[in-house]
């Protein structure tokens, strides 16, 4: 096998594609993920290309069979903890990036040892309750930080009607805001992974100092 590239070389390639002081800025910047399924896994790929220099990865599951349609694991990874499995996905496409990976879910208890040292939070999670609980947590013990969420990315509606909204000065949401896959039974891919790169091209975006109005 060819030998992987140093890590000079590889930040000299992202340079070259963002420019210095972005790719500066990408590297000094921590992201947490919370929730690793089609979201959160297609998340975390984006944001290791770019070059990102520490994710926290967070989820509770393991990858299954019904996982694989719309999320970015391999058939040899079933039955593993999605934390295990995405860092070594991870690990292959950016080998320098600094990984955290907590197995658990996020809770009220550990809400703030789990978060505190991100720049972003991208909220990835299929519960209501769950989404509700870290974007109102979020909301008001992390203020500094950015929270990047999604509502509505289900059924086969175009790819077009996904949107990035700013909600506050430090929320923003990706997606339909309508869609329920209650309603539609159906979650693809490509719908999915649209909406997970509107979330992560935000993060790039605010980095970049570039702003939804």
């Amino acid at each position: 096998m060819p030998p992987i590239p140093t890590k000079e070389a590889l930040r000299v390639a992202l340079a070259q594609r963002h420019g210095e002081a972005l790719q500066a800025k990408l590297e000094q910047t921590t992201v947490a993920v919370c929730g690793l399924g089609g979201l959160g896994s297609n998340i975390a790929i984006s944001l290791a290309r770019a070059g990102i220099g520490t994710l926290i990865l967070i989820d509770f599951d393991r990858v299954d069979l019904s996982n694989l349609h719309r999320q970015q694991y391999r058939a040899n990874q079933v039955g593993r903890f999605k934390t295990e499995a995405l860092a070594e996905i991870l690990t292959d496409i950016s080998p320098y990036l600094k990984i955290e990976c907590h197995t658990e879910p996020v809770t009220q208890e550990n809400f703030l040892s789990l978060l505190r040292g991100a720049d972003f939070i991208c909220e990835a999670f299929d519960d209501p309750e769950a989404k509700a609980m870290l974007t109102n947590g979020v909301l008001e013990q992390l203020p500094d930080a950015y929270l990047i969420a999604a509502s509505g990315m289900a059924g086969l509606g175009s790819a077009n009607a996904i949107q990035t909204k700013k909600i506050t000065g430090h929320f923003y949401l990706c997606g339909d805001f309508v869609s329920d896959v209650a309603d539609h039974s159906t979650l693809v891919s490509s719908r999915v992974m649209v909406c997970a790169a509107h979330q992560a091209h935000m993060v790039i975006r605010i980095l970049a100092q570039e702003f939804e109005p």
